[in-house]
């Protein structure tokens, strides 16, 4: 297929996922519709079927993307040399967090997700799967922190990235239902539960 092909055909289906980002952030993933999916995107219903067959299959690609970006974050943390303290690499997974928590950010359909996957078995086995990922960055992190004395040589690495990786979720979950606390606030309380003040 030709390179233009292809080209045309990605910012296509860019256009279609953002479309119905847009829906979801408004209306919620029950109450948008695929004939609110296609008016969006200003599209044929052809055209928008021909990428996406179901609204299942548009919140699978929504779920892909809300993942993959804080997968890309965890796995280049996960391999900085030297380590960062356990800490400063989740200021820098927060960091990344704070810029998706906005109205039109991808957090707020992360949410979302999380309550489909509950009533759909194939998206539910899907972040099971991202997220038992998710977690494994998080004891790299913590497995690498007791190589350099961060952390007892006898922790058990799975339950301390267990544990960090549903800091997370914490603090995003209190930030969009509440509007705080910011992350310099819930850093400042993670380090003290850490015993690292600073």
């Amino acid at each position: 297929m030709p390179r233009v092909s292809e080209e045309h055909l990605a910012a296509r289906r860019r256009q279609i996922v953002d479309a119905a980002r847009r829906c979801f952030l408004r209306e919620g993933f029950h109450r948008t519709t695929m004939q609110d999916v296609i008016a969006e995107a200003g599209l044929s219903v052809g055209a928008v079927y021909r990428y996406f067959p179901s609204k299942a299959s548009l919140i699978s690609a929504i779920a892909e993307e809300t993942v993959g970006g804080a997968e890309e974050v965890l796995d280049e943390l996960a391999r900085q040399d030297p380590p960062l303290p356990l800490d400063k690499a989740l200021e820098h997974a927060l960091a990344y967090m704070e810029n998706q928590a906005g109205d039109e950010g991808m957090l707020r359909i992360a949410i979302q997700v999380w309550g489909e996957a509950q009533r759909d078995p194939a998206l539910g086995e899907f972040a099971a799967s991202r997220y038992t990922k998710l977690r494994g960055h998080f004891e790299v992190l913590v497995r690498r922190a007791q190589e350099a004395g961060e952390l007892p040589a006898d922790a058990d690495p799975a339950a301390v990235a267990a544990a960090l990786f549903g800091l997370l979720p914490g603090w995003f979950l209190q930030r969009i239902i509440t509007g705080g606390p910011d992350v310099a606030t819930y850093l400042s309380g993670v380090r003290v539960l850490f015993g690292r003040q600073r």
